[in-house]
C-alpha cells in the first residue's frame, strides 16, 4: 500500500484544480446553470458520457506523463490505481442518488429546480472532500496503522448497509434538519430556485436551502465511507483526489440519468455493501495477504455488475 514513487507535482495539482474551477464556472454560467430547466435523460446521458470520457483522457494523460518520467511500470500501476479508485467512487456515489431522490421527494422539489441545488451541492462536496482527502493522506503517512482502522470501519459499514438496505431513513428525525429549523428563519411557500428571500425587511431562508444543507451533509456522510475505501487502493494523495473529484463532478449527471429508473436497481445497495466489506477485509488482511489492484478492480466490477443484472432480472420478473 506504500507508494515507492511520489507523484503529483505542484503544477499538476494547480492544473487539475484550475480545470475543475473552469468546469464549475461553465456549468454555473454557460451551460444553463442560471436557467431553471428539467434535465432530460438524453442531456444527463451525454454529460455522464462526457465526464467518463474526461476521466479516461485524464488517466491516459497521467500514464503518458509518468511513462516518460518514471517508467512504464510505475505508469501502469498508477493508471490502474486511478481507474480502480474512480470505479469505486463512481459506484459508491450511486448510493447518494437514492438519498437525493428521497430528499427531493420529501420537500416536493420540482425537477427544474433540482439542477441548481446539485450544482452547489457538488461545489460544496469538492471543498469538503479535498479537506478530508488531504487530512486523510497526512494521517496515513504519519500513522500507517490507521489503515487497519479504516478497514475495520469499512467492514462494519458494509455489514450495516446489508442489514439496513431495505429501510428508508426518516428525514424528519434528522438532527441536522432539526437544528436548522430551530436556529434559522425558514420561509413558507415555493420561492423557485432562491435559497433566501427578504420578507418585511428580514432575511429568510427558503425550504430549498434546507434541501441544500441535507444534500451537503449526505455527501459528507458518504465521503466518510468512500474516502477510506480508495486508500485501500492507493495512498498517493494526487490519485485519491483526482479520482474522487472526477466521480463527484459526474454525480449530478448520474442523478438525472437514474432518477426515473432508480427503483429498477433496488439490489444495487447490496452490491455496494459487499464492495465496502471486500475493501475493508483487503485492508485488514494486508499483513498476511496482498491482493493486487487488478484483482480488486475485477472483484468490484463483478459485484457491481452482478447486482445491476440481478436488479434488472428481479424487476422484470416482478413486472411479468
Amino acid at each position: 500500500m506504500n507508494n515507492a514513487v511520489s507523484i503529483g507535482e505542484p503544477w499538476m495539482w494547480g492544473a487539475f484544480i484550475a480545470f475543475v474551477l473552469v468546469m464549475l464556472v461553465l456549468d454555473l454560467f454557460v451551460f444553463g446553470g442560471k436557467k431553471a430547466h428539467k434535465v432530460s435523460v438524453k442531456e444527463a446521458a451525454l454529460w455522464s458520457l462526457a465526464w467518463f470520457s474526461m476521466a479516461l483522457i485524464f488517466n491516459a494523460g497521467l500514464w503518458w506523463y509518468l511513462n516518460g518520467t518514471v517508467g512504464a511500470e510505475v505508469a501502469d500501476k498508477k493508471a490502474l490505481e486511478f481507474f480502480t479508485g474512480y470505479l469505486i467512487e463512481k459506484s459508491l456515489s450511486v448510493d447518494n442518488v437514492f438519498v437525493f431522490l428521497l430528499i427531493f421527494a420529501a420537500f416536493h422539489v420540482k425537477p427544474e429546480f433540482q439542477r441548481r441545488v446539485l450544482i452547489y451541492g457538488v461545489l460544496g462536496a469538492i471543498v469538503l472532500r479535498a479537506i478530508m482527502i488531504l487530512a486523510g493522506a497526512w494521517v496515513v503517512r504519519e500513522f500507517n496503522w490507521v489503515l487497519y482502522f479504516f478497514g475495520a470501519f469499512l467492514v462494519v459499514t458494509g455489514i450495516r448497509m446489508l442489514v439496513m438496505a431495505e429501510k428508508t431513513p426518516d428525514l424528519e428525525k434528522n438532527p441536522v434538519l432539526k437544528f436548522a429549523r430551530k436556529h434559522l428563519r425558514i420561509s413558507d411557500g415555493d420561492h423557485g430556485e432562491k435559497f433566501s428571500v427578504m420578507q418585511d425587511g428580514v432575511r429568510y431562508f427558503t425550504p430549498l436551502f434546507l434541501v441544500l444543507i441535507l444534500i451537503e451533509v449526505t455527501d459528507l456522510v458518504f465521503a466518510v465511507d468512500s474516502i477510506p475505501a480508495i486508500f485501500a487502493i492507493t495512498t498517493a494523495p494526487f490519485i485519491v483526489f483526482t479520482s474522487n473529484i472526477f466521480a463527484i463532478m459526474g454525480l449530478r449527471a448520474l442523478y438525472f440519468l437514474l432518477a426515473d429508473v432508480a427503483d429498477r436497481f433496488h439490489l444495487l445497495k447490496y452490491g455496494l455493501a459487499m464492495v465496502l466489506t471486500f475493501i475493508g477485509t483487503k485492508m485488514l488482511i494486508l499483513p498476511w495477504v496482498h491482493i493486487p489492484v487488478q484483482v480488486s478492480l475485477a472483484v468490484v466490477a463483478t459485484l457491481i455488475g452482478s447486482s445491476v443484472v440481478a436488479s434488472l432480472i428481479a424487476t422484470r420478473k416482478k413486472e411479468s
